[in-house]
Parts: structure tokens; C-alpha cells; sequence
């Protein structure tokens, strides 16, 4: 009985009586930091922020000294938080866990093309405590910043976590006064650039800034599916507009902008950043509290529509004199 104490690995030595020899004892915490024993399955379930990884435990035992390897070798599965169905539970970024995930099964850092969130990652990274992995990210980063002037003459994008060197200078310069000696100065462009009407540089749609803080144009629609019931004497008791989902369709960058971390990507999580999508939708349920982040974000309402059915009450089990409303709603907002 002596072994299976000792193979529990345990820092307190696991129970192991000084007459079995300090080479035993110590040959069996060795085999349970690394994966050879431990009272964890070898199955183990994850929730992280939300969604749920069943991988299994080598995979994350397999960097020694990060977060992760204390958990799952160093400590009992009592003394590790769960939820509600016991599967153990971390309070971070469940879609960008992924990618942590896939470093840790074969040590390799493998990211979609224009995969526009580096530094979240590689704070994920650092929260794991994955040298590594930070240092790599690291060095993508850098490399990304040192080849961004090329990709954008390529493909005009400007989805980055700072600006690109050569457009500093139209965000920092004052717009032109109509006419004299303002091409001269070093941070305009070239005299056969096109200009907008205030005077800055015309840019294509994905490059377009407004005056104040280089922030691009476009569209964003905002759509949701929602029922009300109406009944003859329950006027005070109807449930006006209960809205299911706000969805977002527009492009990604501009989506991400607005939105920030209220944006669930779970359904579309690796859409490059200039193209568009009509699967975002977001992580609360009040219409005018999106209609405030684009109002902030300078968008204004351009054009709206919806549609409605009505049925009866008693089809779907309700009293025989309620109505049961279903509608839905578009709004596009733009931002010039």
C-alpha cells in the first residue's frame, strides 16, 4: 500500500512511511509530476469562460511549471474549482483557450491568417505562465508591426493594434485650408493623391477615417427576433418585445470596434478582420444599449424594416384571447 500513497505525487510526500527509502518516495512524486500517476482522470473536462474542452490530462500537464501543470499534477481534484456539473472550471477566455490548448498538444504555435488577436493571446499566455508561447507571440507581433506598410499597399487593411506608420501623419495633421502652400508639408501626400471634401486623404472604404480619430466608415446592421403577446383585459401583464438575440452583421474590424468584449464570435471565431459576417451576435439582450456603443462610436441610424405574424394565443397553450406577436427588425447604422 505504500505505492499507491507514493504515487499520488502528493508535496507532503503522500504518506510514505521513512522506511520505504527516500529513492522510492522520490521516484514516484517524479512519476507523478509527469503524468505516470495522479487521482485526476485521464479524461478531464474543461470549463473555461463558458465553453467546455474534454482533452486529456497529459496535454495539459505537458509544460511543466505552467498554471496549468499545478493544477492538474501539484493539486487534488477537490481543491480545484467546478461547475455546476462538475466539470473544473477557469475564469478566462474560453475562445482564445483554444489556441492554448493546441500549443499545449504538440508544442507548436499554428494561428489563422490575420489572426487580429495577438495580444490577447498573448496575454492568455502569460496568465498560463507559457514562456514560450508569450515569446513567440511576441516575436509575431513585432514581425507583423515591421511588414505592416507592405501588407497594407496590398490589401489596404488597416485592422492592427496600432496604426500604420504611414498614415500616422494623417491622423496627427490638421485638415488643409482650401488652397495655398498646404502641399508642401512633409506629412501630406503626394499632389496627385486624391482628397475628400474636408481635405484629408480619400481613402478606400476599409482605409477611411473621420476627422477626429482615424476611425473607419462603413455599415453595421443590427437585427433581432422578438414576441410580444397582447391580450384583451392583460395589457399591464403583456411582454413587450422579448427579444431572443441581437445579432451583428458587418464587417469584423468594425463589429469588433464597436462592440469590443460584449461580441460573441463563437459562431465565426477566425474571420479575418476586412471581410464581413452575418454570424456575430451579442452577449446582452437591450437594444438600446447597442444603439448607445454606435452612437458612440459615431454611428448614425440610416434605414430600418421589419416584418410580423400574429397568431393566436391558444395554439401555442396561451389564454383564448391573447395574441402572440412575432417580428423581425433590421436597422443599419453608418458611419461617414
Amino acid at each position: 500500500m505504500a505505492l499507491a500513497d507514493s504515487a499520488r505525487g502528493l508535496p507532503n510526500g503522500g504518506g510514505v512511511s521513512p522506511a520505504a527509502g527516500s529513492g522510492a518516495a522520490g521516484s514516484g512524486a517524479a512519476a507523478a509530476a509527469a503524468g505516470g500517476w495522479s487521482s485526476f482522470p485521464e479524461i478531464v473536462e474543461l470549463n473555461v469562460g463558458g465553453q467546455v474542452y474534454v482533452t486529456r490530462r497529459c496535454t495539459v500537464v505537458s509544460v511543466r511549471d505552467s498554471l496549468l501543470w499545478r493544477m492538474f499534477s501539484q493539486q487534488q481534484p477537490s481543491e480545484l474549482p467546478r461547475d455546476s456539473k462538475g466539470r473544473f472550471f477557469l475564469d478566462r477566455d474560453g475562445f482564445l483557450f483554444r489556441y492554448i490548448l493546441d500549443y499545449l498538444r504538440d508544442l507548436q504555435l499554428v494561428l489563422p491568417e490575420h489572426f487580429p488577436e495577438r495580444s490577447r493571446l498573448q496575454r492568455e499566455a502569460e496568465y498560463f505562465q507559457l514562456p514560450d508561447l508569450a515569446r513567440r507571440l511576441a516575436q509575431a507581433r513585432a514581425a507583423a508591426v515591421a511588414a505592416r506598410p507592405a501588407a497594407l499597399h496590398r490589401d489596404g487593411s488597416l485592422c492592427a493594434d496600432e496604426p500604420p506608420p504611414q498614415l500616422l501623419g494623417y491622423l496627427e495633421a490638421e485638415p488643409l485650408e482650401g488652397g495655398g502652400g498646404g502641399g508642401a508639408s512633409a506629412s501630406a501626400p503626394s499632389p496627385t493623391a486624391s482628397r475628400s471634401p474636408s481635405g484629408g486623404p480619400l481613402l478606400t472604404p476599409s482605409q477611411s477615417l473621420d476627422g477626429a480619430g482615424g476611425r473607419r466608415s462603413g455599415y453595421i446592421t443590427i437585427g433581432y427576433r422578438g414576441s410580444y403577446t397582447i391580450g384583451r383585459e392583460a395589457q399591464a401583464d403583456a411582454k413587450f418585445r422579448r427579444v431572443a438575440r441581437i445579432t451583428v452583421c458587418g464587417k469584423t474590424a468594425l463589429a469588433k470596434e464597436v462592440f469590443g468584449e460584449t461580441l460573441n464570435e463563437s459562431r465565426d471565431p477566425d474571420r479575418p478582420p476586412e471581410r464581413y459576417t452575418a454570424r456575430y451576435y451579442l452577449k446582452f439582450n437591450f437594444l438600446e444599449q447597442a444603439f448607445d456603443r454606435l452612437s458612440e462610436a459615431g454611428f448614425r441610424m440610416a434605414a430600418c424594416s421589419s416584418t410580423g405574424t400574429c397568431a393566436f394565443a391558444p395554439e401555442q397553450g396561451g389564454p383564448a384571447d391573447d395574441k402572440i406577436w412575432t417580428s423581425y427588425t433590421e436597422y443599419v447604422f453608418c458611419r461617414d
